[in-house]
């Protein structure tokens, strides 16, 4: 099988499998005026997504909130770094509107990092929630950061009545200080515990990036631990490096080793599993309930 990892370690030229065709018209025009219009933030834009024009060709987005500078130096991402400034207090009401207009069903809210709050951001994201449940028919999914695992920023989401609540480990623990310096693979954990504790209706998700230099045992063995702390949904994904200046690609994966991650999570209990290359937590999944037709 050709993995296309060359001899130095790292892996810059794309393999088949990888390359996009582009895809042009749709709701592609339509999703850019609206979030310019309502001067939205997408992570799309933000982490610079393999899978944008698909997502805008659809009519679908995933909204960054309070802000596009992250407290945090995670070696993958590339979103930009910086003093943040303060939330905005009309946000929730301008991704109400815009969300009514795009006529969406299910919506993936999430954030950069703001160690900066002493919330975490928590209470933002709680008004958030709450006025977007003012559509009723309208799915809500967190994908939220650690809060610095405090119980009561965590709770405070959940109280909101999100109907997903999902946070990213992103990679095994041996690689926590090059990947996500800042945060801590046991506080990622316990996120995700206290969420299931907290609240049995919400489903809990979590994702996972390949190709930086983990063993597929070591893989497993985190697929174990987000069981273990109740998490229900898991998807799986080749790491693609946004730009030079974040962490080179080790390997790229063949399609044939996520559909064995796959088989694998689902034998170990998941009841859903998204396992591709350019799955993400928040891009085009079809759900087994045919309830998150963009997660």
């Amino acid at each position: 099988m050709k993995t296309y990892a060359p001899s130095n370690g790292t892996a810059t030229r794309l393999p088949p499998w990888l390359k996009k065709r582009v895809i042009c018209g749709g709701s592609t025009g339509r999703v850019s005026r609206t979030l310019e219009e309502f001067q939205l933030k997408t992570v799309c834009q933000e982490a610079s997504c393999p899978n944008i024009m698909e997502c805008f060709a659809r009519g679908t987005a995933t909204f960054i909130i309070l802000g596009d500078n992250c407290t945090r130096t995670c070696g993958f991402c590339g979103v930009k770094r910086g003093s943040p400034r303060d939330p905005e207090e009309d946000e929730p009401r301008r991704l109400a509107c815009a969300i009514g207009l795009m006529g969406l069903q299910h919506v993936v809210i999430t954030s950069v990092t703001r160690d900066d709050m002493p919330d975490g951001g928590s209470r933002h994201f709680s008004r958030v929630v709450t006025s977007l449940r003012s559509h009723n028919a309208l799915k809500i999914e967190v994908l939220v950061p650690d809060f610095r695992g405090v119980r009561d920023d965590v709770h405070r989401v959940l109280e909101a009545g999100p109907h997903i609540f999902a946070h990213n480990m992103e990679t095994i623990p041996r690689l926590y200080p090059r990947v996500r310096p800042e945060a801590r693979y046991e506080r990622s954990l316990r996120v995700l515990e206290i969420a299931n504790r907290a609240c049995k209706n919400i489903r809990n998700k979590s994702g996972l990036m390949l190709g930086l230099g983990e063993r597929k045992e070591e893989v497993i063995e985190v697929l174990r631990d987000l069981l273990c702390v109740g998490c229900q949904t898991v998807t799986i994904g080749q790491y693609l490096r946004p730009s030079r200046n974040q962490l080179p690609v080790e390997r790229f994966l063949a399609p044939e080793e996520f559909e064995e991650y796959e088989e694998t999570a689902r034998s170990l209990g998941f009841l859903e599993v998204f396992s591709g290359p350019f799955v993400r937590s928040s891009y085009c999944i079809e759900s087994s309930e045919k309830v998150c037709e963009f997660i």
